[in-house]
């Protein structure tokens, strides 16, 4: 989602067709809740997505595919849009209390929107107020960009970075696609070619990475050879296709010297209260499997060696 220069009032009345229902409830909690009203009231209840994806089900609803179109259920909607749809089955309900079972079914429905708006204005309030000191801040952070960023690479360095997790933690958005990216063999470049080359290998990945990336992506390097990329609200696909894009990039790096290949670890936050910086181990180890994969292929040694035939 890019947040950039829109009104805040748009920003509520389009943004929520951004969301799904893990981005405003909390799903095992709202799941305990809808079990113990079932057995309070002898219903059986199903909550899916907008296009009618199964989210929380209560009760026997196999083979049952929701159209959401010719039957759509109960709607919840938060802000005019519709997020969710409830269908209920009160086939076992005793007729005296079908109509007080009904109320509290259009209560339940009223209270997922009331809930869900809650949720939706205190995220998009959250990242509109970020946008608000960014702008006002604008002229220091110009003057102060090169505190921010590594000298080397042009990317956040380690403590701005730490930073930029935060704030993206604060905003609550999920999920955030977490990406560890890794050089492989860095140390041979330097052992072999020295502090120019391995110094200049450095910079053509974070290069690499800055090419591929979408301007809503954040870079940083946290370690010599290590850089981590945010893609907050990533969609489905998206962090995949970006680390196969920067690895295809890097095999065909042509130079006499330098062999750019790099490992990538990739896991999601996708639950708010997770910290992001709690997700870096699990990336890391992703990145250590796909490093072994990558230099035992076939021909990675060959190519990481012909500069020494230079």
């Amino acid at each position: 989602m890019n947040y950039k220069s829109v009104p805040f009032d748009k920003r509520i009345k389009e943004n929520v067709r951004n969301y799904a229902l893990d981005n405003l409830y909390h799903i095992d909690t709202l799941t305990e809740y809808c079990k113990a009203l079932c057995a309070v009231a002898g219903v059986e209840l199903l909550l899916t997505e907008r296009h009618g994806e199964k989210v929380v089900s209560v009760g026997n609803f196999a083979g049952f595919t929701p159209d959401v179109v010719e039957d759509p259920g109960r709607k919840v909607r938060v802000y005019g849009r519709t997020i969710a749809h409830l269908y209920a089955k009160t086939d076992d309900v005793p007729v005296q209390r079908k109509d007080a079972v009904e109320r509290l079914l259009d209560g339940l429905t009223q209270i997922l929107s009331h809930w869900g708006e809650e949720a939706y204005l205190h995220t998009e309030s959250s990242i509109y107020m970020d946008e608000l000191e960014e702008k006002v801040g604008m002229q220091h952070v110009q003057t102060a960009r090169g505190e921010n960023e590594d000298a080397l690479t042009g990317v956040y360095h380690k403590l701005y970075f730490e930073e930029r997790m935060k704030a993206i933690d604060r905003a609550e958005v999920v999920p955030v696609a977490v990406i560890n990216v890794n050089i492989n063999d860095w140390k041979f470049v330097n052992d072999n070619f020295g502090d120019e080359e391995s110094d200049r290998l450095i910079k053509t990945i974070a290069d690499i990475l800055k090419q591929e990336k979408k301007p809503d992506y954040e870079i940083g390097r946290v370690d010599g050879d290590v850089f981590i990329v945010l893609i907050p609200a990533a969609e489905d696909g998206e962090a995949e296709d970006y680390c196969r894009r920067v690895q295809e990039a890097c095999l065909h790096y042509e130079d006499k010297i330098l062999a750019p290949s790099v490992a990538c670890g990739l896991v999601y936050k996708t639950n708010v209260e997770e910290l992001l910086q709690d997700k870096l181990p699990d990336a890391e180890y992703e990145m250590f499997d796909n490093k072994f994969m990558i230099k035992n292929a076939p021909g990675y040694r060959e190519r990481l060696e012909h500069g020494l035939k230079s």
